[in-house]
């Protein structure tokens, strides 16, 4: 009897050992893809969010999870089942023609915002000292040889130690000792302040979680993987990991502005402006955690943006696509990551900054504009049986899909045209 129940035992072992075994195998996709969200910009919407509302608006970040996750579930699972990325299938759906548009305003609208994330590096590294024109081609430089030399396992890695820096978030907010109980408050009490300008942070707050690229990187970077439907559950996992995450460290950007910034009144408008008032109220560890975790954000995002644009472009024309494919293999693939690279460090160094943020505010007009009709394609391919077969969405996931794509698209419109307005 000892013996049975002792062979049990061991089996359990061994099979939970399995279990996270198979887990890690296929673990990245979606963890990756949710922090590379929280990018230069994000990063900068939340710190102007806390800094100018305190608490207030917490719960949106419920809102934007709950969001992140239904649609990045969706694709990750379109991408196990029919082992193509979503450029792939809008083509094969929809036509030539809805691809070649949806991929010119995702080239226009990522190619700007590469520059933005190099502009995040450069903010960051520009805390110590370092100027411009040496931390933009560096970062670049190393990227480029990071993606062209080397495989997927590799470049997944590198990814992973950049998102360890996002550990930097949650540090700097025990470090300034919030009040814990009023953001408990502002998390589950949904509230939304007077003052003119808190509908275009909310309307922002949101905005910049659910964003087009995103959803063409997590399809791809699971088919590069080779990730299939039998491993998919695991890969679920992932996308639930990676989502919650985000909107934890989101969390943790907005209680450090608005423990410390919000009650003396310091407004900012970009994530280094934030880093530097910390440092005379909160000490010189605030503002070098916050220093940390930007330069991780924006590394993060300018690799996985113009990987993001290439594998879509490629897959929308039926071109060779992968990290572990070389120059020969796959010339358009390395070619046009090459060139956004090129062309988004070229725009740091040699622009001025006004006009910098100009092309950035136009390419959130494009991002806002891409996402409803992005949305709609994922949701007609997820539904659609011949494409998914059994593992199309039910009931529940279409009617919840179908009310955050509602919901996401109205506020992603909203945001043009606060930008257009120029608020």
């Amino acid at each position: 009897m000892i013996g049975g129940v002792g062979t049990t035992v061991r089996q359990t072992a061994r099979g939970r050992r399995a279990t996270l075994l198979a887990f890690l195998a296929v673990m990245g996709p979606g963890i990756i893809t949710g922090f590379a969200g929280n990018d230069a910009g994000g990063v900068t919407t939340y710190s102007a969010v806390g800094a100018r509302y305190g608490y207030a608006l917490l719960w949106l970040l419920l809102v934007s999870t709950v969001g992140l996750v239904v649609i990045q579930e969706m694709c990750a699972r379109m991408g196990a089942v029919t082992g193509k990325g979503l450029s792939d299938l809008i083509r094969e759906r929809f036509g030539v023609r809805w691809t070649i548009l949806a991929m010119a305003a995702l080239l226009v609208a990522n190619g700007v915002n590469v520059a933005a994330e190099y502009a995040g590096v450069a903010a960051s590294l520009g805390l110590l000292g370092v100027p411009s024109i040496v931390s933009v081609p560096i970062a670049g430089l190393v990227i480029w040889v990071l993606v062209v030399f080397f495989t997927y396992r590799v470049v997944e890695r590198a990814l992973f130690v950049l998102v360890l820096a996002f550990l930097a978030y949650p540090v700097a907010a025990f470090v300034v000792r919030p009040d814990w109980s009023a953001a408990l408050q502002g998390l589950v009490v949904p509230t939304l302040p007077s003052a003119q300008g808190a509908l275009v942070a909310a309307v922002a707050l949101v905005g910049t979680t659910i964003t087009p690229y995103m959803q063409f990187y997590i399809q791809a970077s699971i088919v590069d993987k080779g990730i299939d439907r039998d491993a998919y559950r695991f890969t679920r996992v992932d996308v639930l990991m990676g989502a919650v995450l985000t909107g934890l460290n989101g969390l943790f950007m907005v209680v450090v502005t608005a423990a410390v910034l919000f009650p003396n009144g310091i407004l900012v408008e970009r994530a280094a402006d934030a880093a530097r008032a910390l440092e005379p109220l909160a000490g010189g560890g605030a503002e070098l955690l916050f220093g940390v975790g930007l330069f991780g954000a924006s590394m993060l995002a300018a690799l996985v943006m113009p990987l993001s644009t290439s594998y879509a472009i490629c897959e929308a024309f039926g071109w060779e696509s992968g990290i572990s494919h070389d120059f020969g293999d796959a010339p358009v693939f390395m070619g046009l990551f090459t060139l956004l690279l090129v062309a988004g460090g070229v725009a740091v160094v040699l622009f001025p900054e006004g006009l910098l943020i100009q092309f950035i505010l136009v390419s959130q007009a494009v991002q806002g504009l891409l996402l409803p009709i992005v949305l709609a394609f994922i949701l007609r391919l997820a539904g659609d049986r011949s494409v998914m077969g059994d593992q199309r969405n039910g009931r529940l996931s279409s009617v919840a899909g179908a009310a955050i794509a509602v919901v996401a698209s109205a506020l992603s419109l909203a945001l043009v045209a606060v930008t257009l307005l120029g608020l």
